[in-house]
This record gives structure tokens, C-alpha cells and sequence, in this order.
């Protein structure tokens, strides 16, 4: 199976270590909700953009496969789109997607299945997960989350081989995990031996509370908090930490092999915009 590792190559102009393939495409998810085409020409004008090293993968529903690669075909991109393939139609249609996508090796080249798992996350449907996606594609299943069942499910997921999924808000308050909830997920997942990704929510590099009265989680407190996480410090209070210099000058005195130790773990996460983090990496003197 394709790693956390294989997934960042290095970016031009010296990506650093921990943001290198960091943010995911999710260009066609809520909030930004992007046309096809839009989605399709941002992707690959930020593969040749100043910062291409910080984008990872292209996340497309499997629903609007088909869309997609009427797209691409249209603009015949020069190289296939590295992609991450959203299950919203059941785990039934697992195998006709990755068939499709396989077929059109000349436009795609499938790295990651993404799926939401059911209640219960058991062992038979973690095994009919594995029997659909090809070896040397990256499993990421989200558990639902709530309670110690919850956790429970990660633990399954994780040793089942796959990569959990942690979601990290939305549009309603239920969406978003108390920073205890976090703090036990990374507690559980760093000690697991595989890697996360996170989704939703995750708007900029620092927590922060938005016009409804939402807090969100940082997408820097996570990286951090990771950090503290595989060297047995305060991880509560990285990711409760609205303190910008506090948590850049934390990232910024990482190794580079503390840094790839850490995205080793906290793998990538989904936005539908590449501008707004990178303009916050900016700011923060990051990139």
C-alpha cells in the first residue's frame, strides 16, 4: 500500500518537510462547491503555481467520476491528476469506480479511497473494503464519531491496515469535536502505527471562532498537537492554542525529521480552497 511518505514528494522551491503535499483539493465540497471546470482548472494551475509543493490530491466524489474525466479529457492535462476518490454511493459501487478510473490511467492515477464506515465498523465490512481497493491504494474510512464506540472504531480501522478519518467540523455545531475528542483520537492514531487524514472544518492554520459562533479547529494547532503527541507533551493545549507566534515558533523549531515524523501521522487534510491556507502559511512567516 502507498504511504503517508510516497504521497509528499518534495515541492519546488523547498516545500518544507511538514507542509509538503499537506492540503488536499476538495475544491468540489461544501463550502466552495465548485463547478467542474472550475475545480479541474484550479487544480491544475496550483500544480505549476508557486506553491504547488503544499497541494496533495485531487478529492472527487465518485458520483461526478464521469464528469470529471469528461472534463479532463477536454483539457487533456499533461500529466494523469493524482486523485482521491470520495465513496458517496455505498461500498457496492467501490469496485465499478476504481474500474473506471483505472481505465483512464492516460487522465488519473488513483492514490486514495475515501468512505464513510457504518455504526458498527466490523470486521466483515473492513475486510469487503479491502478486497474492493487495490493494494497500492491508500484506505481512509471515517468512523462515526461519538462516545468510546467511536474510538473503538478507529482502533478497528487502524488495525485493519487503513488510514481513519477525522472529521473536523461542518454546518452544524454537532460536526465539531470537542478539542478532547481530538486530543484522544491523535492519542489512539499515534500510538497506531498508520496515518490520519482530516476533513472539513479545518478553514485556517489557527483556531479560531467564525460569525456563527463555531470554533474551529487550526489546521497548524493539528500539526502541532501531533508533534506533542509522538513526544508526550500537552496536546490539549496545542490544540486549544489561539496563540499564532506560540504555535509558529513551535512548528518552526521541528527537525526536519520531527517534521516528517509528524506527517507520518497527521497525513493531509481536504479544503476547498489552496489560496486561503497558503496565504495563512504566509502570513505566519511558514512558507
Amino acid at each position: 500500500m502507498s504511504s503517508a511518505v510516497e504521497l509528499r514528494a518534495p515541492g519546488p522551491r523547498g516545500t518544507p518537510p511538514l507542509l509538503a503535499r499537506l492540503v488536499d483539493d476538495a475544491a468540489l465540497f461544501p463550502p466552495g462547491n465548485a463547478s467542474m471546470p472550475d475545480a479541474v482548472r484550479g487544480h491544475l494551475d496550483g500544480r505549476v503555481g508557486e506553491w504547488s509543493g503544499v497541494m496533495g490530491l485531487f478529492l472527487c466524489p465518485a458520483s461526478r467520476l464521469a464528469e470529471l474525466i469528461t472534463e479532463l479529457i477536454k483539457v487533456k492535462p499533461p500529466k494523469p491528476i493524482a486523485l482521491s476518490l470520495v465513496i458517496d454511493t455505498g461500498l457496492g459501487g467501490v469496485p465499478k469506480a476504481v474500474s473506471i478510473v483505472e481505465s483512464r490511467s492516460e487522465l488519473l492515477a488513483l492514490r486514495m479511497v475515501e468512505m464513510p464506515a457504518p455504526s458498527d465498523v466490523d470486521e466483515v465490512w473492513l475486510e469487503r473494503v479491502s478486497e474492493f481497493v487495490p493494494e497500492d491504494v491508500i484506505r481512509v474510512v471515517e468512523p462515526r464519531r461519538g462516545g468510546a464506540e467511536w474510538l473503538d472504531g478507529v482502533r478497528r480501522v487502524i488495525e485493519h491496515g487503513s488510514w481513519p478519518k477525522l472529521r473536523c467540523g461542518g454546518l452544524s455545531q454537532e460536526n465539531f469535536p470537542s478539542v478532547d475528542e481530538v486530543a484522544d483520537f491523535l492519542s489512539v492514531v499515534s500510538g497506531g502505527g498508520v496515518a490520519f487524514k482530516a476533513t472539513a472544518g479545518l478553514h485556517r492554520a489557527v483556531r479560531y471562532t467564525d460569525e456563527q459562533n463555531f470554533t474551529h479547529h487550526g489546521f497548524l494547532n493539528l500539526l502541532v498537537a501531533t508533534a506533542r503527541s509522538l513526544s508526550g507533551r500537552d496536546v490539549r493545549e496545542a490544540l486549544a492554542s489561539t496563540d499564532a507566534e506560540a504555535l509558529t515558533a513551535e512548528a518552526k523549531a521541528l527537525s526536519d525529521q520531527a517534521a516528517h515524523a509528524v506527517r507520518g501521522v497527521f497525513a493531509s487534510y481536504g479544503s476547498c480552497s489552496l489560496s486561503e491556507p497558503v496565504a495563512d502559511l504566509e502570513g505566519l512567516g511558514l512558507l
